[in-house]
């Protein structure tokens, strides 16, 4: 469903992704996680069509991304880290709007919203202003967006930043039963937690290139983990597992004499 061959993309005489070569299937729900300035960010930037590559191509459903736009983008939920909305639109104005935009609207159109916003828990805030909304609104109103035109694959960047523990747990169900019913799912995350509970498989990036990808058992084997969990396994892989001894070495601040500062 999801293919990534030899993408890559260079920013002047930096490369921020080295050619990527990746195939996501139907109905699996994929992690895909790495440190900060890995290109985590820029790869999804360039699978949901925002960033053209520099080199290779992304393939949705067999349709390039970049020759083929509108049928791609058509299989495609995009849902960023940061919700960005129109404020002065209300909730159920918004996904009129997105639905408008996949050339969708009526009863039809309206009917697949609210059952949306009924399922966030966004129905009683329909006719509101955005501008009100609280943030984990906005984050569920934007996940409720990418659904509404239902895209057979949901690229996601950090979907539980904002939601309080009920929120995340909706998002996490919704996500599982998404690709429980065939759809493909691409989730980056800093929660690792959330990660290793859900992914089928998981690709760690690091420094712009693949590190090691697999299976939760693969990861271990590979990162000689034995039966560790994520956390453990994606430092040692990252090469930021001495960061316990980092801490420890450093010095509490020296105790101020009796009597006061000199």
């Amino acid at each position: 469903m999801i293919r990534l061959e030899g993408l890559g993309k260079r920013y002047g005489a930096f490369t921020a992704v080295h050619p990527l070569d990746l195939h996501v299937p139907r109905g699996e729900l994929f992690g895909f996680l790495g440190p900060n300035g890995a290109g985590k960010t820029t790869t999804i930037r360039m699978i949901a069509g925002v960033l053209r590559p520099s080199t290779g191509r992304v393939l949705l459903d067999g349709h390039d991304v970049v020759s083929m736009p509108a049928e791609a983008k058509r299989r495609l939920g995009y849902i960023p880290d940061r919700p960005f909305l129109y404020d002065k639109l209300t909730g159920l104005e918004f996904l009129r709007f997105v639905s408008g935009l996949w050339g969708e609207s009526g009863a039809g159109a309206d009917g697949r919203a609210m059952q949306l916003l009924e399922v966030f828990e966004l129905a009683d805030w329909k006719d509101t202003l955005i501008e009100s909304y609280s943030h984990g609104m906005r984050q569920k109103l934007l996940i409720s967006s990418a659904l509404v035109h239902a895209p057979a694959v949901i690229v996601v960047d950090e979907p539980m930043v904002g939601l309080d523990p009920k929120g995340a747990r909706m998002i996490k169900e919704m996500l599982r039963a998404f690709a429980a019913q065939g759809g493909t799912v691409f989730l980056s995350t800093h929660t690792l937690e959330v990660a290793e509970a859900l992914c089928d498989r998981i690709a760690i990036l690091y420094q712009g290139r693949i590190r090691a990808m697999g299976t939760m058992d693969e990861l271990r084997a590979e990162a000689a983990a034995g039966g560790a969990h994520l956390e453990e396994v994606f430092l040692k892989l990252t090469g930021a597992e001495d960061i316990a001894a980092l801490v420890s070495s450093l010095k509490a601040p020296s105790e101020v004499p009796a009597g006061g500062a000199a």
